[in-house]
């Protein structure tokens, strides 16, 4: 039976991370006023991963950040040991803070022998130690009900809008560039007063996506695609050639997590996609050629580590400019 406990009122908040993103780990350790908590992780001559966790954690409220980006098995690794590591250590309460959630797309059985592989992490989560999670823009939202511990999903979009606020772009439409992201760009069409397309779209494979109509219009207009992530980019670059022949001036896409593989940074480099705006949810390198923004979600995790801690609400996080993201 999982216990949900409270800490206690000398309990302190530590934050330690995997090697996954150590820079927003760092920003939002900073944010909260705290140094990273030190430990050490490493690697054996055989590739089995090494942790220590190097100060004393017992009583305390602690957080894992550890984004399951690629190498995505290599990362979740780090972090079950990491938390196994925390709970033999006597850490109060493990609080695994995952700004990417990886395997999201395998949420159910789309076809015959096939796991739900979404499910299957989040009981290895729960295994190794976790008491809750906390998570930024989930794929598929029912994956908060994998889990019977508390599940604190939050949502880029408060950033995202702080910035699109301050580019005071004009004739905008939000365009969706699949049916699946129509709530998201509804969410985004309304907090930023805009028109509201969507691209219908046939898959071929799995790196290969075809456009095939727009619903909606967009000629004339300043258009901006919000998606939840990219990895090959195929959706979005082809979203942007259509609108493009449709008549769209500038086109901006808005994605919480790009991971960005060789053929996405390829594909955008040759899409008429004028800016990527992104979060740093997922550590990726300097890539010429394409205008990147990447704006930060540690203000945002540390204020909600800050009030998990403290038993307050984290409601008024998805709370902007009189309008709610969920």
């Amino acid at each position: 039976m999982v216990q949900h406990r409270k800490p206690s009122w000398d309990t302190r908040v530590k934050v330690f991370s995997g090697n996954a993103n150590l820079p927003l780990a760092s920003a939002i350790a900073k944010s909260i006023g705290i140094p990273l908590g030190k430990s050490t992780v490493s690697a054996f001559p055989d590739g089995e991963t090494f942790i220590k966790i190097d100060e004393n954690v017992r009583g305390e409220d602690v957080f894992v950040v550890q984004s399951t980006s690629p190498p995505t098995n290599h990362n979740l690794m780090e972090l079950f040991i990491m938390m196994d590591a925390l709970r033999r250590a006597s850490a109060f309460r493990i609080t695994a803070v995952l700004p990417f959630y990886g395997y999201a797309r395998q949420d159910r059985k789309d076809q015959p022998r096939v796991p739900i592989t979404a499910k299957l992490v989040a009981n290895l989560l729960v295994a190794a130690g976790a008491n809750r999670v906390l998570t930024v823009d989930l794929h598929a939202q029912q994956i908060q009900g994998f889990f019977d511990i508390p599940v604190d999903h939050l949502y880029a979009a408060p950033v995202m809008y702080d910035y699109l606020k301050q580019k005071n772009l004009a004739d905008l439409v939000v365009v969706s560039p699949d049916v699946g992201g129509l709530k998201m760009a509804h969410a985004y069409a309304q907090v930023l007063e805009a028109g509201l397309a969507i691209v219908a779209k046939r898959r071929k494979s799995a790196t290969a996506v075809e456009a095939l109509a727009i619903i909606g219009e967009v000629r004339g207009k300043n258009v901006l695609m919000v998606d939840d992530l990219t990895e090959t980019a195929g959706t979005l670059t082809q979203a942007a050639e259509l609108l493009h022949r449709r008549g769209a001036k500038q086109i901006l896409a808005c994605v919480s997590h790009a991971l960005l593989n060789d053929l996405g940074i390829e594909r955008l480099r040759k899409s008429r996609i004028d800016e990527l705006i992104t979060t740093d949810t997922v550590l990726r390198p300097a890539i010429e050629g394409i205008r990147i923004t990447s704006l930060s979600v540690a203000g945002l995790l540390g204020e909600a580590i800050q009030r998990i801690h403290k038993n307050l609400s984290i409601t008024s996080l998805f709370e902007f400019s009189g309008a709610r993201t969920s």
